[in-house]
């Protein structure tokens, strides 16, 4: 494998590729004064530009989100790559020559990567869309036209998304990308053209889509079957794996709906490339679609990247699948995989089997809005399959129930969630006044090794034994060791620890402001325990003055670890070079209370899209308004942070 980058070409590379210039390329930037400028934050929603560029030192920031860095950073974030990627991309587009490290003293050299470099096989998929979207106007592509128009889309859909036609000539591609250069070896290694006893085109034929990465780079292509005559009878082929194109590390669609994904912290995950693209239209732009392959861990991987998937800013992940046997199967693969983020998951599912394309000509725009609006989380949709199998008006049907859906709950890895689950599945069985029997019972299959809803076990331990499904009770399985704490430097309670290092330090700055906090403004349990030490100690205002506030803070922890941190809190530098001033002390403060008030937004959000507007219409009218009171609170908390600075 080729060494590592070395950094004499990292540095090479954060130098020729001005952060301004690249990130110009997805903001409007202006003048901000200072040598600064700024714009709207591509990395979520906002009103007044408060995503701030500073050349000089070759850095963005964000004061809005808080999102941060430097240029390689920012490409890592903007378009989904790992740092290496990053590199990459920014050498090709400066023109720096990449060095990389050489084996380590006594393993020799290492391997140098072989084949075409990755620029030329870009650069030949670039070719080969164009060809063949002009191929879609020629007289041979009557039936492909025929196709996208019968399906809802024009000319105009047909050019937004790169569409083409590869001729049934078996060498048009071939002789095009020999005219402009590229050799053999080029074409092969890049899955367009393929060998037998000559060369000829990989695709011959057939409608194609091409799939792209998150910078909009065609990477391989997508073909669909339109000819009756066509001698490979699947209807889809793609591009097989190459050096630039792996299909469990790609999402089609992802370059036209990474920044809708980012700003909406919503990705809805559909099953094809139509599907794709007839949610755009009708106005859901987070749509994507896996190319040939079953939705899996990589794919979630790469979502999460445009997602702000973090556990302060929780998004949604909303799968679309058909209510038949295999929508369900797939709902299951889906929700083995739930785990991978810490966004909300759901399901998406029309009730006539339609799917978003068939919905959207078959009932319109609207349809596939309202499909997606109507989402239902992923959870209670595998629970409600699992459970609605067996006779509840029976009960040995109810405890059938009971026993195969807590095994699917058993086999949940995040045991935070266990318990909502089962008094989930409690109602859904009719247990609703007997949620601990539901629970013991999944104590039992998480004891038997956690088997899921298939039969098989999938999570057994190590050293233990399934028990069969009538078996004797295995007695409640202890409670499982707690989960270590998060690391107190997270970033994600960056706010939380420079509150109380103001508190700690500078009680008479920070005064009074600190009324309207408390202790559940904190998140991390840690920082909560400081600060309800400062509330048992009359608050901040009362160590105004006196030199000895922090150490009868800290003498009031009963916790050594606890006096640790106040002692660590009341030590670290501030980071300003000034003293704090009552602008400082409110940007922090306001910041902390808009933190909370978005975490009740989500909250109030979550319950609004378990109650039936219809139904339940008093609940979700009131929901609504303390939901408008809450975004209302939280600007007037923006705007005071903004003023402030």
């Amino acid at each position: 494998m080729a060494g590592r980058i070395r950094e004499e070409s990292i540095t090479e590379v954060r130098e020729k590729a001005r952060i301004d210039d690249v990130v110009s390329s997805y903001v409007t930037l202006r003048n901000a004064g200072g040598g600064s400028q700024k714009g709207l934050c591509p990395f979520h929603d906002e009103k007044s530009p408060s995503f701030h560029v500073t050349p000089s030192r070759g850095f963005y920031h964000c004061f809005g989100c808080g999102e941060g860095g430097d240029v390689i950073s920012f490409v890592m974030k903007i378009d989904g790559l790992t740092f290496g990627e990053a590199v990459e991309r920014l050498a090709d587009k400066y023109g720096v020559q990449l060095r990389r490290e050489e084996g380590l003293p006594g393993q020799g050299r290492e391997e140098r990567p072989k084949g075409p470099p990755r620029t030329r096989l870009i650069e030949a998929h670039r070719v080969a869309q164009e060809f063949y979207a002009d191929q879609l106007t020629s007289p041979d592509a009557m039936v492909a036209r025929q196709f996208l128009h019968e399906r809802g889309f024009d000319q105009d859909a047909a050019a937004t998304f790169g569409i083409g036609f590869a001729p049934r000539d078996g060498e048009a591609l071939l002789g095009h990308l020999r005219q402009k250069g590229f050799t053999q070896e080029e074409m092969v290694v890049g899955g367009l053209v393929a060998l037998g006893r000559s060369p000829y085109d990989r695709f011959r034929g057939r409608l194609l889509w091409p799939i792209r990465d998150a910078s909009g780079d065609t990477i391989g292509f997508g073909a669909r079957r339109i000819f009756d005559d066509d001698r490979i009878d699947a209807k889809y082929l793609n591009t097989a794996e190459t050096p630039i194109y792996k299909k469990s590390q790609v999402l089609y669609g992802l370059d036209l709906a990474r920044r809708d994904i980012a700003r909406s912290s919503q990705a809805v995950v559909v099953e094809g490339y139509t599907d794709v693209m007839a949610c755009h239209l009708a106005g859901v732009p987070t749509a994507v679609a896996t190319c040939g392959t079953a939705f899996g861990d990589d794919h979630a991987r790469v979502l999460r990247r445009f997602l702000n998937d973090h556990e302060e800013f929780r998004g949604e992940v909303i799968f679309t699948f058909d209510g038949d046997a295999a929508g369900q199967k797939a709902a299951l693969r889906a929700f083995d995989g739930d785990q991978n983020f810490v966004s909300q998951t759901y399901v998406a599912v029309e009730p006539d089997g339609l799917d978003p394309c068939d919905l959207r000509l078959k009932k319109g725009d609207g349809a596939v809005r309202e499909l997606v609006a109507r989402r239902v989380p992923l959870y209670r949709f595998v629970l409600s399959n699992v459970v609605k199998k067996y006779d509840l008006d029976r009960a040995d049907g109810r405890v059938d129930a009971v026993r195969e859906g807590a095994r699917l709950v058993a086999s949940i890895r995040d045991t935070s969630k266990v318990n909502n689950f089962a008094r989930e599945l409690a109602g859904m069985v009719g247990y609703d006044n007997d949620e601990a029997s539901v629970l013991a019972e999944v104590r039992r299959a998480a004891a038997r090794g956690g088997r899921d809803a298939r039969g098989p076990e999938r999570h057994a331990r190590p050293g233990q034994q399934a028990a069969g499904r009538d078996a004797a009770p295995v007695p409640a399985a202890p409670e499982a060791p707690r989960r270590p704490l998060p690391d107190l430097r997270d970033p994600r309670f960056k706010i939380e620890r420079e509150t109380l290092k103001l508190v700690l330090q500078h009680p008479m700055a920070i005064g009074r402001t600190t009324a309207e906090v408390g202790s559940d403004d904190f998140t991390h349990p840690t920082y909560r325990a400081v600060w309800e030490l400062v509330a048992a100690a009359g608050g901040p205002s009362v160590g105004s003055g006196d030199a000895g506030w922090a150490p009868r803070i800290r003498d009031a922890a009963g916790d050594p670890r606890l006096a640790s941190l106040v002692t660590e809190l009341a030590v670290e530098p501030l980071p300003t070079a000034k003293e704090p001033d009552a602008a400082y002390v409110a940007v922090h403060v306001f910041r902390l209370l808009e933190l909370t008030a978005l975490r009740r937004i989500a909250e109030v959000k979550s319950r609004l899209q378990r109650t039936n507007p219809v139904d339940d219409a008093a609940d979700y009218n009131r929901m609504f308004g303390e939901l408008a009171a809450l975004e209302q609170h939280r600007r007037m908390l923006r705007e005071r942070t903004v003023g402030d600075q």
